[in-house]
């Protein structure tokens, strides 16, 4: 992929380095409880089920594994200060470019009216307006502050999944950029106030189908990446795609050794979630991205 040809944003807060207490956790709280946690079998018992925890969010993309985090919670303190200059480590640079190749094609989709967001790189934990964010979970976007946030770790683990290549990762970043763009236009909202007051099973396929959304608006956004900027180079369409795949509900839970139970889905199979990228990316127009019609 080309991106070095391209404006880098400067949407960019790098949080990178901070300690837990500059990203907003309580470590003062832990460190006083953890001797006692520590001493005691409930103690080790609260530990070991918060790791579990922990690792089924990370295998079944709870809390995000490229995917949206609901909640309200007011940031427990100020963002780290914004320089409006790109880092200087190339990942970091990638992030920015490609950031700013989302900037331009939403803008133009959406007549200007497009308010760009910002992404937060961190390490491991921070404070976000959905609550802790924590590398485990994966990419996410918070709706309550309109801001998306990436630990560059999961560069990584998308290898590991069998994804590797710049443009798997780029798809990563546009996926998330989706997520904004529903914001934006009041989706998330409507979804959210659907899920109040519907089943566990009912909850999990509107989630599906916000997920797929935000893929095919990532193809959208890979039409003119492709078309218009001439950015993608031999083999990163495919590298897109196994993206897509490798992040679908049942090859996590396969993964993972769980059983594959389609109403427990939240983001859609790896065949979905590659179609809808495919159709996106086909015509570049985000009208042909319905998916809440095409799945009643």
């Amino acid at each position: 992929m080309r991106w070095r040809k391209t404006r880098q944003s400067s949407n960019i807060d790098d949080r990178r380095g901070q300690g837990p207490a500059q990203s907003g956790l309580p470590v003062a709280a832990l460190l006083r409880f953890l001797p006692f946690l520590l001493k005691t079998k409930v103690g080790k018992l609260i530990l070991v089920v918060g790791g579990i925890y922990l690792a089924y969010q990370y295998f079944t993309g709870g809390a995000g594994m490229m995917g949206i985090q609901q909640g309200t919670e007011p940031l427990q303190q100020q963002d780290a200060q914004n320089s409006g200059l790109p880092a200087k480590d190339e990942d970091a640079q990638f992030v920015a470019a490609i950031l700013g190749t989302t900037e331009t094609v939403w803008k133009q989709l959406l007549d200007g009216q497009y308010p760009e967001p910002q992404l937060v790189l961190y390490n491991n934990i921070t404070q976000t307006g959905c609550g802790m964010g924590q590398a485990q979970s994966g990419p996410f976007y918070c709706p309550a502050d309109r801001k998306i946030y990436l630990d560059l770790s999961f560069m990584d683990e998308l290898k590991k999944l069998g994804a590797p290549g710049d443009f798997a990762f780029a798809y990563v970043i546009a996926h998330e950029v989706g997520h904004h763009v529903q914001n934006v236009l009041g989706t998330n909202k409507q979804v959210a106030q659907q899920q109040q007051e519907a089943s566990e099973t009912e909850a999990n396929r509107l989630s599906v189908m916000l997920e797929l959304q935000a893929d095919c608006y990532a193809g959208v956004w890979g039409y003119y990446v492709h078309h218009d900027m001439q950015l993608l180079e031999p083999g990163d369409i495919e590298e897109g795609l196994q993206a897509a795949s490798s992040v679908g509900d049942d090859r996590l839970l396969e993964m993972a050794g769980r059983a594959v139970q389609p109403d427990a889905f939240t983001h859609g199979t790896s065949a979905q979630r590659v179609s809808w990228f495919k159709k996106g990316f086909a015509s570049g127009n985000p009208k042909d991205c319905q998916t809440f019609q095409s799945m009643q």
